[in-house]
């Protein structure tokens, strides 16, 4: 009986040993550096950033300094230098962050400006203490701020589509982290106020009740009332949009983070627990949990980057040492199937990754490198990175 015990003990430590993940966020890492720095030999007009590569081709798709996704590039650029250490890296981040100054002062057409301006100068400030730097952020706060309506409680995402009276969207969750920054580092607390009120009203009405999420929710603007959640990049108005998910993870952490508020915790912690559940087996979501297509749905590897960053929001926030290890686990799986040859992009292109949509409702940017997949990514490995070494 002692010698079965013992043999059965044996077994048990060689399979964990065997199962143990080899997955090394260094190695990522230096693999996104040497592909940061070929597409910046190839980028040489600061003015145009890179958004997206056609399945068929090899060089990034390039948009002015206006488009949603301006902001990502010179942070991906910035998250190359803080690893590296490379000078010329963050010259090349300099390069292409100026140029995004002109969101911050510019009227206020939609909530990106948080995207933009946060993920740039934000990152640079950061890593540098530019005074410079702090300005322009603390203007893109206030230019935010201008579309925030008191009567529904939140930012007017799109005033553009008339369609909607007043509408805002889960992606929006992402934005508050730039009125937060900015209330704690020379702005007002109308600004802190503001985000959190967004982030309450979000939490009560975008949110579902089973804790999956409406893309956009509508509200009417005479007495700010929630009229209906619809959907404009998912499958349907009741489907699970797969990114708009991990902007919920990754937003309702950040809030807590901010303002120590449980309910916004317990939130981020169900989001996640819903992503989780409804991963398929190799572990990468479709663009939407609910198209009727999958298998043959296409993925989304900039959901998968996008929740791997807000789980590990997540982990570092809660004082549960199980709970803390079951979310950097499930980032760290999401970031292990992204860093096989399946999803990195080697010599196929000059992008980091592989398989993200866009807009699939639209049949813009399905089944292709996508700028903010990179960027999200590279947020994570350094995420995971700098939690494995304060262990």
């Amino acid at each position: 009986m002692k010698i079965n015990i013992a043999i059965t003990f044996i077994i048990t430590i060689l399979i964990g040993c065997s199962t143990e993940k080899t997955f090394d966020p260094n190695g990522i890492l230096d693999y996104c550096v040497a592909k940061a720095k070929k597409s910046a030999s190839s980028l040489q007009d600061p003015t145009r950033m890179p958004r997206n590569i056609d399945s068929d081709k090899k060089e990034w798709n390039t948009v002015g300094v206006r488009d949603w996704t301006s902001g990502f590039w010179p942070g991906a650029l910035w998250y190359a230098y803080e690893y590296s250490g490379d000078e010329s890296l963050k010259e090349e981040a300099e390069k292409f962050t100026q140029p995004v100054e002109l969101i911050a002062n510019k009227s206020a057409s939609d909530h990106d400006i948080g995207f933009q301006v946060y993920c740039s100068f934000g990152n640079g400030y950061r890593l540098t203490g530019n005074e410079a730097y702090k300005e322009v952020i603390l203007k893109a706060a206030d230019t935010l701020a201008t579309l925030y309506n008191p009567i529904v409680g939140t930012i007017h995402s799109w005033p553009s589509k008339q369609e909607y009276p007043h509408n805002t969207i889960i992606d929006n969750m992402m934005n508050l982290e730039l009125l937060f920054w900015a209330s704690k580092n020379g702005g007002t607390k109308s600004l802190y106020n503001i985000a959190e009120r967004h982030a309450e009203t979000t939490m009560k009405t975008i949110v579902r009740p089973d804790y999956t999420t409406f893309h956009v929710g509508v509200y009417d603007t005479l007495d700010g009332h929630f009229m209906r959640g619809v959907t404009h990049q998912g499958y349907a108005d009741d489907s699970q949009w797969a990114r708009g998910q991990g902007w919920g993870i990754y937003g309702f952490a950040m809030c807590h983070r901010e303002t120590g508020r449980k309910d916004f915790l317990e939130t981020s912690k169900k989001l996640a627990d819903v992503f989780i559940g409804l991963l398929p087996e190799d572990g990468i979501p479709y663009w939407d949990f609910n198209d009727p297509a999958i298998p043959a749905a296409p993925k989304d590897a900039s959901a998968a980057a996008v929740a791997a960053c807000g789980m590990l929001e997540l982990s570092v926030l809660l004082d549960d040492p199980i709970e803390k290890e079951k979310y950097k686990e499930a980032a760290t799986d999401l970031l292990d199937k992204l860093s096989t040859d399946e999803y990195l992009s080697r010599e196929v292109n000059q992008a980091i990754l592989l398989h993200s949509t866009g807009h699939h409702p639209r049949g813009t940017e399905i089944d292709m490198s996508i700028i903010y997949a990179d960027y999200y990514f590279m947020e994570a490995l350094l995420r995971l990175k700098k939690m494995n070494k304060s262990i």
